[in-house]
């Protein structure tokens, strides 16, 4: 084993032996919380949300009828057709599509390891590695969903294409494009970045190949159902009623400086919790102390009074302030660090997030944003410039990453 392999193998194997432990271990000797299911023995703690559809396509196949209906089209195809070649040599579905899952996921950390090593030296590459390695929504890249699988091979196609070698760059974009629908991001970044740095004609026919997954679902679609795009038509199904944009993030905010109780899914209701809104000003007027008087306290009192705030918003906000400094902070990220990412991993986080935020709805955006290899880059750059803010970051993600591990086994919703 060599020095560039040996980091992201013990990532990978530290991060992903919490989870399995946390979910196949501990989770069914705790009590089922109410609105949960009790989390059994065995693989099938990976399986639940959208994993079961990957699981009806392994099976049975595809379905679809254009009568306005949610049906498996709208899942691509690489995960259930990897897990269906390995259940070819006995392997049960929940066995075969982890074991995929998994590995994949294994794949993208030794990509952006090496990547980021060759592009910004070993410090960066160790952050950005940890970060994809540790970050609570990486829960994606061992449950039975595509995240590991479409990190591999996107940050593959990145990869290749900074490197110049727009074979590998295509094949590896064309496989990410059949993976998930966000994967068209790649497209539009090879075109734009062979445009700016004046490439050859090879690195726009990469930019077109990528889309070859795309298309070749699309056509599948069209003899199979009669429908180009019933993978799409089959996506609006469950986005119909979602918020529009403004709403749900005025939701999402509301449920942060006002609290949960004074906010639904469909907006404000009567003011039933003052405490709340009560506690966060307080918190708003600690931290501007803490800021004015940095220079007087010192950089330890300071460190650990932020860690302190930090955690005292996130036991009375929850899942909406994650979900709001993943999407907004990733964005974030991103612009901060654009004079050194280089115009290949920016322009694909910029395409990614243009995407994702165009599809008019807030639900499972931060885990969209989670598979933008870029941002994991970019969190990767910041953190090494202060690796002692690093290092709380990562004793908070594995926390999250044990949480969310236990109520995915337990049927609860994560992302």
């Amino acid at each position: 084993m060599t020095k560039n392999q040996s980091f992201p193998l013990l990532m990978w194997g530290l991060s992903r032996g919490v989870l399995f432990l946390t979910m196949l271990g501990v989770t069914p000797l705790l009590p089922t919380p109410e609105g949960a299911k009790a989390a059994e023995w065995g693989l099938g703690v990976f399986n639940a949300w959208d994993s079961q559809f990957y699981e009806s396509i392994a099976v049975s196949g595809y379905h679809f009828q254009n009568d306005g209906q949610g049906y498996n089209v709208a899942f691509f195809p690489i995960l259930p057709l990897l897990s269906w070649v390995l259940m070819q040599v006995g392997l049960p579905f929940n066995g075969a599509a982890t074991l995929v899952n998994n590995l994949a996921f294994l794949g993208a950390l030794l990509l952006l390891y090496n990547w980021v090593q060759q592009r910004h030296g070993e410090t960066v590459a160790r952050w950005s590695t940890a970060v994809l390695a540790w970050c609570p929504f990486s829960i994606f890249g061992t449950v039975i969903y595509t995240e590991g699988v479409f990190l591999c091979l996107s940050t593959a196609a990145l990869r290749a294409f900074e490197n110049q070698d727009h074979l590998w760059a295509a094949f590896w974009g064309a496989l990410a494009t059949a993976t998930r629908v966000t994967g068209v991001a790649l497209i539009p970044t090879f075109l734009w970045a062979a445009w700016r740095q004046k490439r050859g004609l090879r690195a726009y026919l990469a930019g077109g190949f990528a889309s070859a997954g795309l298309i070749l679902y699309c056509l599948y679609c069209y003899f199979r159902f009669g429908d180009f795009l019933a993978f799409y038509h089959s996506m609006e199904a469950w986005n119909r009623g979602t918020t529009v944009h403004w709403q749900g993030w005025l939701i999402m905010f509301g449920q942060i400086v006002l609290g949960p109780k004074n906010t639904n899914r469909e907006g404000f209701e009567a003011f039933v919790d003052p405490w709340h809104p009560l506690v966060m000003g307080v918190i708003a007027i600690i931290s501007l102390f803490l800021w004015k008087s940095r220079h007087r306290f010192g950089k330890t009192v300071i460190y650990y009074g932020y860690c302190v705030l930090f955690l005292l918003v996130w036991l009375l906000v929850g899942n909406p302030l994650l979900n709001t400094l993943m999407i907004l902070g990733g964005l974030y990220l991103l612009w901060h660090t654009r004079q050194e990412l280089g115009i290949v991993p920016l322009s694909y986080g910029v395409f990614s997030y243009a995407i994702i935020l165009n599809s008019g709805q807030v639900t499972s955006l931060e885990r969209y944003v989670y598979a933008i290899v870029s941002v994991s880059l970019a969190f990767g750059l910041v953190l090494s410039r202060y690796p002692r803010w690093g290092r709380a970051v990562m004793l908070f993600f594995g926390l999250l990453l044990i949480l969310f591990g236990l109520r995915f086994a337990q049927g609860q919703w994560v992302a």
